[in-house]
């Protein structure tokens, strides 16, 4: 139970680290964002939990497959904020269009005998 309250202490307070320092500095919050912390995490708590490497090396691989559909957000949130669209509808749009680009990634990547 302890452990479980750790790993989401850890997380929370490396979210709250990087927002905290994107209000000082955006450059060095969106390096730090950039920064895969979240997968790093998520693969150092597999290994953790589990002593076997090999379950976050297929976790990392699928990562990359997923690393393009996600440029989605990151293109599209500016463009509806140009446009004129207020921050919450622009991030709703957007996100919904990301989803849509993992789906169709999955999807093709089925067609060519890639299992996600």
């Amino acid at each position: 139970m302890y452990y479980y309250i750790a790993k989401i202490v850890i997380t929370a307070l490396l979210i709250v680290l990087i927002s905290e320092i994107t209000k000082r500095s955006s450059l060095l919050g969106a390096l730090l964002a950039a920064i895969p912390l979240v997968s790093i995490l998520a693969m150092t708590w597999m290994y953790l939990d589990t002593n076997n490497s090999s379950a976050a090396v297929e976790f990392s691989n699928k990562i990359i497959w997923l690393i393009p559909p996600s440029m989605t957000l990151f293109i599209m949130f500016p463009i509806f904020i140009k446009k004129g669209i207020s921050f919450y509808p622009s991030m709703a749009i957007s996100v919904m269009l990301t989803i849509t680009a993992y789906y169709l990634m999955i999807l093709i990547l089925g067609k060519f005998g890639i299992k996600m």
